[in-house]
């Protein structure tokens, strides 16, 4: 087969539930003003989303999909459509048919043709795993959690079926739990044609992806630390632009007229976020060796990338267990005035004296926000130096009641308390704990689906 040419662009719109909504917007102008095969992605999961996103979907069948679905692609969905730039994303959640759907509904409401939707399942271990099953599987972490009740069991799907997804044609490719990288490495594999065992480049796919997933991260976002590591106008921050050959080498860079920076600096830090081994990065397709890749920095903003490899990829796939893990109370009382700060301990100390006398021995957290520091020659001591502190306590719980304890004691101390305590407010929800399992691949891909949710 003859060596492909072309290049690819894949741009970054999200790196996590909740990022700039209008992160994307420029990225878009900028593919749109030059053509190409261009991929735009949004990470958007994380193992926490997918488990209320796995509660959502048995609440109603049609939810399950992210939140945010809307808030990302409704205000480009014109736009991607006229200019050929095809999404990949984890948006589907727990359930991505019916984010195919939500899609096609939110082009109706803005008088465009519904597309169709490459969608990616079979990532869900309680379909073909019994709850049993999965607490006898090859335990990572989290081991003493997996008597508690099992919320969510996912698999980290490799990039095989997000190639397959693509190659539909669908303009837009809904998956759920896959690994991040794979959002990036499937359109590779498919646009150049790289094969299952061409762990070199598959690799260079990878950490490719790896550098995009986290959006701005890598743009300098997470790196500034003013006056040690200046970065210009983060409040326009560009998001990432990756500029891919055949053979896997690439350049980053981020949208003209953008905030933040690229460098070899912000590519380094970002490149080592969650990377156990430097010399064995796993995930589903490969292993990824970084050990001799090269950083070359252009200028301009543009970091060229090389130098990685590859290995076998590990036999079993990895997997998250979501479990219901009690109650957290959070509340907090403000104390202002001289001696703030001695008044709201006195706060915590009542509390946890009350908890304990009832028998609550979970751990408290207390927390004096605006306390001041140990005073400097001042001959003042800290508390007579605030004039406002808020304190803060907060306690995980198994029982509802035992958390709300937390907070009804705290609350009584608007009369029952230290002078000048005021600006209550509490807040009350479900915990849920993660652990990780390995389990055999062919029990897992077999049952993985890549279907187009027509209009």
């Amino acid at each position: 087969m003859a060596e492909k040419t072309h290049t690819v662009r894949i741009g970054c719109g999200a790196g996590f539930a909740g990022d700039r909504f209008d992160a994307a917007q420029p990225i878009v102008r900028e593919f749109a003003a030059k053509p190409g095969a261009d991929y735009l992605m949004f990470e958007c999961l994380g193992e926490r989303t997918l488990a209320i996103a796995q509660q959502e979907r048995v609440r109603d069948p049609e939810r399950g999909y992210s939140a945010f679905l809307d808030r990302y692609l409704g205000p480009i969905l014109g736009d991607v459509l006229d200019a050929g730039i095809r999404i990949v994303s984890n948006l589907g959640a727990a359930n991505p048919a019916a984010g195919a759907r939500r899609i096609q509904a939110l082009a109706r409401e803005r008088g465009l043709h519904p597309p169709p939707v490459a969608i990616v399942s079979g990532d869900d271990l309680r379909n073909g795993f019994s709850d049993t099953d999965l607490r006898h599987q090859t335990s990572l972490d989290g081991a003493h959690l997996f008597d508690r009740p099992i919320l969510a069991a996912n698999a980290y799907l490799g990039a095989a079926p997000v190639r397959d997804a693509v190659a539909t044609g669908a303009p837009i490719v809904l998956v759920g739990r896959t690994t991040d990288s794979a959002l990036a490495l499937g359109p590779l594999m498919h646009e150049f044609g790289w094969s299952p065992t061409d762990f070199d480049r598959l690799a260079a796919g990878t950490i490719c992806g790896h550098l995009l997933e986290c959006g701005a991260q890598v743009s300098g976002a997470y790196f500034a630390d003013p006056g040690f590591k200046d970065v210009p106008d983060l409040a326009h921050v560009g998001f990432p632009i990756a500029e891919i050959a055949a053979d896997g080498g690439f350049i980053l860079s981020k949208p003209a007229g953008t905030g933040g920076m690229i460098d070899r600096a912000t590519v380094t830090e970002q490149v080592l976020y969650e990377m156990h081994n430097p010399a064995a990065y796993l995930v589903p397709d490969v292993t990824a060796d970084i050990t001799g890749m090269v950083l070359d920095d252009l200028g301009g903003d543009r970091v060229a990338v090389s130098g990685v490899r590859g290995h076998r990829p590990p036999a079993d796939l990895k997997a998250t267990l979501c479990v219901e893990n009690g109650w957290m109370a959070e509340a907090e009382m403000s104390y202002a005035g001289p001696n703030a700060t001695a008044r709201a301990r006195l706060a915590g100390e009542i509390v946890t004296t009350r908890m304990r006398e009832t028998g609550i021995e979970e751990p408290i957290a207390i927390d004096l926000i605006g306390e001041p520091p140990a005073p400097q020659g001042t001959g003042k001591a800290p508390e007579a130096m605030a004039s406002t502190v808020r304190l803060r306590l907060a306690m995980n719980a198994q029982d509802r009641e035992v958390a709300c304890a937390l907070i009804d004691e705290l609350q009584a101390l608007y009369c029952s308390g230290p002078a000048g305590g005021g600006g209550f407010r509490s807040h009350l929800s479900p915990q849920i704990a993660t652990g990780s399992i390995l389990v055999p691949r062919d029990r897992v891909e077999g049952d993985v689906r890549v279907e187009v949710i027509e209009p």
